[in-house]
Protein backbone atom coordinates (compact mmCIF):
# COMPACT_ATOMS: atom_id res chain seq x y z
CA UNK A 1 0.00 0.00 0.00
CA UNK A 2 1.38 3.44 -1.00
CA UNK A 3 0.53 6.95 0.75
CA UNK A 4 1.14 10.48 -1.19
CA UNK A 5 2.49 13.20 0.94
CA UNK A 6 3.48 16.46 -1.16
CA UNK A 7 6.06 14.66 -3.31
CA UNK A 8 6.96 12.03 -1.02
CA UNK A 9 5.60 7.87 -1.23
CA UNK A 10 5.32 6.53 1.46
CA UNK A 11 5.15 2.60 1.65
CA UNK A 12 3.36 0.43 4.11
CA UNK A 13 5.38 -2.77 5.30
CA UNK A 14 4.38 -5.62 7.86
CA UNK A 15 6.49 -6.43 10.02
CA UNK A 16 6.59 -9.91 11.65
CA UNK A 17 6.54 -10.10 15.17
CA UNK A 18 8.35 -13.25 16.72
CA UNK A 19 7.71 -13.19 19.86
CA UNK A 20 4.13 -12.24 20.03
CA UNK A 21 3.48 -14.02 16.55
CA UNK A 22 1.31 -10.78 14.86
CA UNK A 23 1.51 -8.41 12.69
CA UNK A 24 1.71 -4.73 12.53
CA UNK A 25 2.36 -1.85 9.68
CA UNK A 26 5.48 0.45 10.42
CA UNK A 27 5.84 3.25 7.47
CA UNK A 28 9.03 3.73 5.60
CA UNK A 29 8.92 7.51 5.89
CA UNK A 30 7.69 9.91 8.27
CA UNK A 31 4.61 11.27 7.61
CA UNK A 32 4.54 13.97 10.16
CA UNK A 33 5.51 16.96 10.04
CA UNK A 34 8.42 18.82 12.32
CA UNK A 35 6.89 19.78 15.71
CA UNK A 36 7.48 23.22 16.35
CA UNK A 37 9.23 22.87 19.66
CA UNK A 38 11.42 25.27 21.36
CA UNK A 39 14.55 23.54 19.95
CA UNK A 40 13.30 24.19 16.86
CA UNK A 41 12.18 27.82 17.01
CA UNK A 42 15.51 28.35 18.72
CA UNK A 43 17.45 26.80 15.49
CA UNK A 44 15.29 28.47 12.80
CA UNK A 45 16.19 31.86 14.46
CA UNK A 46 19.80 31.48 14.43
CA UNK A 47 19.97 29.76 10.71
CA UNK A 48 18.02 32.60 9.61
CA UNK A 49 19.50 35.35 10.91
CA UNK A 50 22.46 34.61 8.37
CA UNK A 51 20.14 32.42 5.77
CA UNK A 52 23.09 32.66 3.07
CA UNK A 53 26.12 31.26 5.73
CA UNK A 54 27.43 28.05 6.02
CA UNK A 55 26.74 26.77 9.41
CA UNK A 56 28.33 24.46 11.52
CA UNK A 57 26.83 22.21 14.07
CA UNK A 58 28.75 22.91 17.36
CA UNK A 59 28.33 26.97 16.07
CA UNK A 60 24.65 26.47 15.58
CA UNK A 61 24.12 24.44 19.30
CA UNK A 62 25.75 27.32 20.83
CA UNK A 63 24.07 30.32 19.28
CA UNK A 64 20.66 28.22 19.62
CA UNK A 65 21.38 27.17 23.18
CA UNK A 66 20.40 23.90 22.12
CA UNK A 67 22.31 20.60 23.15
CA UNK A 68 24.17 18.38 20.53
CA UNK A 69 22.11 15.47 21.31
CA UNK A 70 18.86 17.79 20.52
CA UNK A 71 20.21 19.45 17.60
CA UNK A 72 22.14 16.72 15.57
CA UNK A 73 18.99 14.53 15.08
CA UNK A 74 17.70 17.64 14.51
CA UNK A 75 19.59 19.09 11.66
CA UNK A 76 19.53 15.12 10.39
CA UNK A 77 15.48 15.58 9.87
CA UNK A 78 16.32 18.90 8.20
CA UNK A 79 18.54 17.45 5.79
CA UNK A 80 16.00 14.42 5.34
CA UNK A 81 12.72 16.86 4.29
CA UNK A 82 15.45 19.42 2.41
CA UNK A 83 15.70 22.11 4.30
CA UNK A 84 19.04 22.00 4.35
CA UNK A 85 21.88 20.83 2.26
CA UNK A 86 25.52 19.88 4.03
CA UNK A 87 29.03 19.53 2.63
CA UNK A 88 32.71 19.24 4.56
CA UNK A 89 35.43 21.40 5.29
CA UNK A 90 38.16 21.20 3.25
CA UNK A 91 40.86 18.97 4.60
CA UNK A 92 43.75 20.95 3.10
CA UNK A 93 43.11 24.46 4.14
CA UNK A 94 43.25 23.52 8.16
CA UNK A 95 45.60 21.58 10.51
CA UNK A 96 45.46 20.34 13.52
CA UNK A 97 41.90 19.33 13.75
CA UNK A 98 39.40 17.04 11.78
CA UNK A 99 37.56 18.96 8.80
CA UNK A 100 33.71 20.47 10.40
CA UNK A 101 30.41 19.48 8.60
CA UNK A 102 28.63 22.97 7.62
CA UNK A 103 24.66 23.04 7.03
CA UNK A 104 23.40 25.89 4.56
CA UNK A 105 19.65 26.16 4.22
CA UNK A 106 17.91 25.71 1.04
CA UNK A 107 15.23 27.57 -0.09
CA UNK A 108 12.66 25.29 0.72
CA UNK A 109 13.99 25.71 4.46
CA UNK A 110 13.88 29.10 4.03
CA UNK A 111 10.02 29.44 3.53
CA UNK A 112 9.53 26.11 5.96
CA UNK A 113 11.48 27.86 8.65
CA UNK A 114 9.99 31.53 8.12
CA UNK A 115 6.82 30.11 8.39
CA UNK A 116 7.84 28.24 11.42
CA UNK A 117 9.05 31.45 12.96
CA UNK A 118 5.41 33.28 11.85
CA UNK A 119 3.95 30.28 13.67
CA UNK A 120 5.55 30.92 16.51
CA UNK A 121 5.59 34.27 16.68
CA UNK A 122 1.89 34.38 17.58
CA UNK A 123 1.83 31.03 19.88
CA UNK A 124 2.09 32.04 23.62
CA UNK A 125 4.16 29.00 24.23
CA UNK A 126 7.08 31.36 22.15
CA UNK A 127 6.11 34.65 23.58
CA UNK A 128 9.69 34.85 25.69
CA UNK A 129 11.74 34.48 22.90
CA UNK A 130 10.18 37.10 21.45
CA UNK A 131 12.33 40.01 22.50
CA UNK A 132 14.91 38.07 19.64
CA UNK A 133 13.21 38.58 16.83
CA UNK A 134 12.49 41.53 14.34
CA UNK A 135 8.59 42.98 13.87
Amino acid sequence: MAIARRSTICLLGFVQSSAEGSARGDYLCRLRPMRMTHSLVQVAMVLLAAPGQRHWGYELGKLAGVRSGVLYPMLTRMLEEGWLTDGWEDPTTIHGRPPRRYYELTNEGRRELGGLLIRARSDVRFQHLRTGWAQ
